[in-house]
C-alpha cells in the first residue's frame, strides 16, 4: 500500500510548479496578511484585558480568555497539517480564516466572560491553522533553496506584529470598545481570503482516501488533557490534586491508545514514518526547547522593567524592542543572503543558539547582580539576532527532508511542538517564579513581604524604603533565576542541533532523498 501512496503523491506538487513569480508574490502577500491576522490578535487580546474584566467580571478566571486560545489553536495544528495533504491546501486555508472571523465575531458579541472564553476557543480552532498552512503553501510554490527569504518574512510579520499589537489594542479600546478588536479582524479576514482565492490557482487532486477520525479524536484528546494540565496545574489547582493527576494520567493512556492506532491505521492522522525521519526528530526537539527557553524567559521582561528596574509599561515596551529588531534583522539576513547564497543551513543555527545561550547566561548574571540598562540591552538585543538564526529556516530544513505526500503534516507537526514548548516554558517560568517569591517571602515575613508582592506596583511604591528593596530584591532574583534556567535549555537545544543531519537544498519540488 505504501508504494502506492509515494507513487502518486508527487502529482499534485507538479500541477502546482507552474506558478509564475507574479501568483507566488499575490499569494506569498495574502499569506502574510493571515499570518498578521493571527499573531496580532493575542497582542491586541491582551492590551484590552484589564477592559473586559471591568465590563464581564470574573477576574479570577480572565486568563481563560488567552489560555482558551492557546490551547484550540495548539491541539488543532497537526490536524490542520494532515487534513491539507488530504483535500489540498485552498479549502483548508479557507476553513481556518473562516472558522476564526466566526470566531471572531462571536468574541465580540460575548456579553459574559463565560462566553468569550468559549469563542475564543473557537476562534483558536481557526488560528491553528494560519501559521502551519501559510508555511506548507509556500513550500509548495518555493523550491528549499529559495525559501529562506520567505520564511524570514514570516518571522518578520510575527515581530513586528508583537510590537503593533499592544498599540493598536489599546487605541481600538480607547477609541471604540473592546468589541471592537474582535470586529477589526472581519475586513482584514476578507482581505485575505480574496487575495488567496484570486493568486492560489494551483490544484489539489482530490483522493478517495480513509479518514482517520479515531486518530483525530484521540490525538486532540491527548494533547488537550496535557495542556490542560500545564495550564491549570499550580494555578487553579496543585501539581498533587486528584484533577491534574486525573488530566496527566488521561493524556498518558489516551497518548499510549494513539500511538498503537496509528501503527494499525493504514491512512493515520500522524503517519508514524515521520518519526523515522532522523532530522524531523531533532528539529521538533530544537524548536521545543528554543521555545522553551525563549517563552519561559523573556516573558518576565515587563515584569523586570516596570517592579525592578521602575520604569513605565510604555517605556518598558520600549526596553523589549530590541529583541524584535534583532530579530527581524537576523531573520531577513539569514533568509535573503545566508540561506540562499550559501544553501545551508546548520552553520548559522549553530551561531546563532550559540549566540542565544550567551545572552541568556549575561542576562542571567546582569539581572543578578544589578546592572543597569547599559549592560542589559546589549544582549536582549544579541538575543534576538540569536534567535532569528534558529527559526525561519528550521521549517525550511523540515520541508526539505520529508516526503511530498507527509510535507503538510510534517510542517504542522513542527509548529505543534515549537507552541507546546513554549507553553511548557511559560508555565515552568510561572512556577519557578512563584516558589523563588514564596520562599524569600518565608524568609521576609516581618516586612509584610506578603502583601506587597501580591499588592502590585501601587502598594510597592507605598511602602516603605526597607520593604521596597526587599520586594524588588525577591523579585530581581526570581527574575534572574528564570533566564538561568532559560540558558540551561537552549544550550541543550544548542547541545541535541549538534546531532542534526544537513542535507542539500533542493532547487526544484522533487521528493528527494531524506535521512532516516
Amino acid at each position: 500500500m505504501t508504494p502506492q501512496v509515494q507513487q502518486a503523491a508527487p502529482q499534485p506538487a507538479s500541477e502546482g510548479y507552474a506558478a509564475d513569480r507574479r501568483e507566488i508574490r499575490a499569494v506569498i502577500l495574502g499569506l502574510m496578511i493571515v499570518l498578521g491576522l493571527g499573531a496580532i490578535d493575542q497582542s491586541i487580546v491582551a492590551t484590552a484585558l484589564p477592559r473586559i474584566v471591568s465590563d464581564l467580571g470574573g477576574v479570577t478566571h480572565l486568563s481563560w480568555v488567552v489560555s482558551a486560545y492557546v490551547l484550540a489553536s495548539t491541539s488543532t495544528m497537526p490536524l490542520y497539517g494532515k487534513l491539507s495533504d488530504q483535500y489540498g491546501r485552498k479549502p483548508m486555508i479557507y476553513a481556518a480564516i473562516l472558522i476564526f472571523l466566526l470566531g471572531s465575531v462571536l468574541s465580540g458579541m460575548a456579553q459574559t466572560l463565560l462566553q468569550l472564553i468559549i469563542f475564543r476557543a473557537i476562534q483558536g480552532i481557526g488560528a491553528g491553522g494560519l501559521l502551519p498552512l501559510a508555511q506548507i503553501i509556500i513550500g509548495d510554490l518555493v523550491p528549499p533553496a529559495r525559501r529562506g527569504r520567505n520564511q524570514g518574512s514570516i518571522a518578520a510579520v510575527f515581530a513586528v506584529c508583537s510590537v503593533v499589537g499592544p498599540i493598536l489594542g489599546g487605541v481600538i479600546t480607547d477609541l471604540l470598545s473592546w468589541h471592537w478588536i474582535f470586529y477589526v479582524n472581519l475586513p482584514i479576514g476578507a482581505v485575505a481570503l480574496v487575495m488567496i482565492g484570486r493568486a492560489l490557482k494551483r490544484r489539489h487532486q482530490v483522493r478517495s482516501r480513509r479518514i482517520d477520525y479515531l486518530g483525530a479524536v484521540l490525538l486532540t484528546a491527548c494533547t488537550t488533557s496535557f495542556l490542560l494540565a500545564l495550564a491549570l496545574g499550580g494555578n487553579e489547582w496543585a501539581w498533587d490534586s486528584p484533577q491534574i493527576l486525573g488530566l496527566s494520567a488521561a493524556a498518558l493512556v489516551l497518548g499510549i491508545i494513539f500511538v498503537f492506532h496509528i501503527k494499525r491505521e493504514p491512512e493515520p492522522v500522524l503517519p508514524p514514518d515521520l518519526f523515522s525521519n532522523r532530522l524531523f526528530i531533532i528539529a521538533c526537539l530544537v524548536l521545543a526547547l528554543t521555545f522553551m527557553g525563549m517563552l519561559g524567559a523573556t516573558l518576565f521582561f515587563p515584569l523586570f522593567f516596570q517592579m525592578v528596574m521602575g520604569v513605565t509599561p510604555s517605556h518598558s515596551g520600549f526596553l523589549t524592542g530590541p529583541l524584535m529588531i534583532g530579530f527581524v534583522i537576523s531573520s531577513m539576513l539569514n533568509g535573503r543572503v545566508l540561506l540562499q547564497r550559501s544553501g545551508r543551513y546548520k552553520p548559522a543555527q549553530l551561531c546563532g543558539l550559540g549566540l542565544a545561550t550567551a545572552a541568556f547566561a549575561t542576562l542571567a548574571w546582569a539581572i543578578a547582580t544589578s546592572k543597569g540598562f547599559a549592560i542589559i540591552e546589549p544582549p536582549i538585543f544579541a538575543l534576538g539576532l540569536g534567535l532569528g538564526l534558529v527559526m525561519p529556516t528550521m521549517t525550511v530544513a523540515v520541508q526539505n527532508a520529508l516526503p511530498l505526500a507527509h510535507r503538510g503534516v510534517g510542517t504542522a507537526t513542527l509548529a505543534f511542538f515549537r507552541s507546546l514548548g513554549g507553553l511548557i516554558g511559560v508555565t515552568g517560568s510561572g512556577a519557578i517564579l512563584a516558589y523563588r517569591v514564596q520562599k524569600a517571602i518565608g524568609s521576609s515575613d516581618g516586612l509584610g513581604m506578603s502583601s506587597l508582592t501580591e499588592g502590585g506596583l501601587k502598594q510597592l511604591a507605598a511602602a516603605s524604603p526597607e520593604a521596597h528593596a526587599a520586594a524588588i530584591a525577591v523579585y530581581r532574583h526570581a527574575i534572574a533565576m528564570t533566564f538561568a534556567t532559560g540558558t540551561v535549555i537552549v544550550g541543550l537545544a544548542l547541545i541535541a542541533l549538534l546531532f542534526l543531519p544537513e542535507l542539500p537544498l533542493k532547487t526544484h519540488h522533487g521528493e528527494g532523498a531524506q535521512p532516516r
